[in-house]
């Protein structure tokens, strides 16, 4: 089994469309080129479709989905602003962690793991926070979070979403749910490498870019010289090239494909997915009505375990003997459950049966 025969169904990154690798191929042209400069801003017009808004600061981040949680922070934070952070996963606790670095009073709003945290105790958790913030599509649990509740009462302050296992998946509309402030990953539903984290920002929140950023590197101020600037573009740091062509081809996919088709096709091999495990006798962890199509969490069956195999051990099986790569749990959760990913080019049916058949003949070994 070669590495190129896997099926990456782990909450990490998924499986690349076709045309992303053939877009890895591309001559790498400089950062300033005259011919990079139009797909850099065609692809900022993709990601504008694909998180459905009118922003023009709109780009994607040099960095991973963290680097895009770190300059959704750093940007709008000074020492002694007030953020709510609804955390009901590990990445709600980075949130934290990473408000709190920037010199933020962090307010906490905790749920328990597997389950939606509700938007009212968010709007209800500070009178004047300066943000607002909570993960859409929480990785490490399979749960969604509810965003237009908190949009629609949210007031002055700022609202900040976590959209990396969401976008691409399932339904994202910054407008709509009045989102300042959002970023993703690449790796995930958009079906590109890790190495970008898409970011958008609303006009109302660019007003509140803070002077001097807690980092050269994303400060907002001097990036957005270079990723809106026309012609005249102001040279903040080296593009990575061939990341930008391989998302502006996962994006191309993506549209081409239909945004609802997209959503319809994750739904589809979600549902089949869960039913299917259900149906072996699994217990599915997130909380029902919240459960990620994309991202599925179940309980590891400890007492059906193949004698003298642990759940790592299940996981190992998978990956020699079928090349299928799925997740453990995280936190609390590592070793009491797993994490099925179907993103992006890995959601297609042909994968869910073939998962489901492997797991059915590990655990009766």
């Amino acid at each position: 089994m070669t590495h190129s025969d896997r099926i990456l169904m782990g909450p990490g990154p998924c499986n690349p469309y076709p045309e992303v690798i053939e877009a890895f191929n591309r001559p790498v042209l400089g950062h300033l080129d005259p011919e990079f400069i139009p797909v850099l801003d065609e692809t900022g017009d993709r990601l504008r479709k694909v998180f459905a808004t009118d922003n023009p600061l709109t780009f994607p981040v040099s960095g991973t989905g963290s680097a895009g949680m770190e300059a959704a922070f750093v940007n709008f934070i000074e020492h002694g602003d007030v953020v709510v952070v609804g955390v009901n996963g590990v990445f709600g606790g980075r949130m934290c962690d990473v408000a709190a670095r920037a010199g933020a009073e962090v307010v906490r709003v905790d749920a328990p793991w597997g389950t939606a945290i509700d938007p009212q105790r968010l709007l209800d958790a500070h009178p004047s926070p300066k943000i607002i913030a909570v993960v859409h599509a929480e990785t490490s649990t399979g749960v969604r979070n509810d965003i237009a509740p908190i949009g629609a009462g949210k007031g002055d302050a700022l609202l900040l979403v976590d959209c990396v296992t969401s976008l691409g998946g399932i339904p994202v509309r910054l407008d709509e749910w009045g989102v300042d402030i959002a970023y993703s990953g690449t790796q995930k539903c958009i079906g590109v490498p890790p190495g970008l984290a898409p970011l958008s920002v609303s006009p109302r929140a660019v007003g509140h870019i803070v002077e001097r950023p807690q980092s050269w590197y994303l400060d907002l101020n001097m990036i957005a010289k270079y990723v809106t600037g026309g012609s005249a573009r102001a040279y903040h740091h080296t593009a990575p090239i061939s990341m930008i062509y391989a998302l502006h081809a996962g994006l191309g996919v993506l549209l081409d494909e239909g945004l609802d088709n997209s959503f319809a096709r994750h739904q589809s091999c979600g549902d089949a997915l869960q039913a299917g495990l259900v149906d072996m006798g699994f217990e599915l962890f997130a909380q029902e009505g919240h459960r990620l199509p994309e991202l599925t969490t179940v309980v590891v069956p400890t007492d059906r375990l193949p004698a003298g195999v642990d759940e790592a051990g299940v996981r190992r099986q998978l990956l020699d003997r079928y090349g299928i790569e799925i997740g453990g749990g995280l936190g609390e959760f590592a070793g009491k459950v797993w994490s099925i990913g179907l993103m992006g080019h890995t959601a297609r049916q042909r994968n869910v049966t073939l998962f489901l058949a492997a797991l059915g003949e590990i655990l009766a070994a």
